[in-house]
């Protein structure tokens, strides 16, 4: 498990308080799995619940949203379930079988597309962004913060400002 963790490029977690948008690390072993990353979420102030952003490994991303009781899921790439634990768990939340039809160019996405609609982040643009090849998972989740607000501080603690 933890080359598992190793390969998290971040994981971060964004909420909105009275001063605007906060966004924070989420520290390990708290995003080895939805359910750990729900509690998490759930413990963090806001009154829109809390939004966990996970970049694994340059392949897939992982949006997880906690808004009360409610959790909702989007995994960016079906197949990262076969290597990453995180993504089965995803599969698993969303009761999902394996996709084992699937090779490594058929990127799915699965989920909740409009998770984050209220924010700003609509299923179109949400399911368009996921289809862009060009992109890293970084770069994408960069757009989804962008799109939501808080895009440069995002971009500041993950390292994608130019200098």
């Amino acid at each position: 498990m933890d080359d598992q963790l190793d390969g998290v490029d971040f994981a971060l977690a964004a909420f909105r308080d009275a001063d605007g948008w906060q966004v924070q690390d989420i520290a390990s072993p708290a995003f080895e799995s939805v359910e750990s990353l729900s509690h998490a979420l759930r413990r963090l102030p806001g009154d829109g619940g809390a939004v966990a952003l996970v970049a694994v490994d340059e392949d897939f991303f992982l949006i997880v949203r906690v808004e009360g009781p409610t959790t909702r899921v989007l995994l960016s790439d079906v197949t990262a379930a076969e290597e990453w634990e995180l993504a089965q768990s995803a599969l698993d939340f969303l009761n999902l079988p394996p996709f084992d039809d699937l090779d490594d160019d058929d990127v799915a996405p699965a989920g909740d597309l409009d998770l984050l609609a209220d924010l700003g982040m609509h299923a179109i643009d949400m399911g368009v962004l996921i289809d862009d090849d060009d992109l890293y998972p970084d770069e994408m989740l960069s757009d989804v913060a962008r799109a939501l607000g808080f895009g440069e501080v995002f971009d500041d603690l993950v390292g994608l400002t130019s200098a």
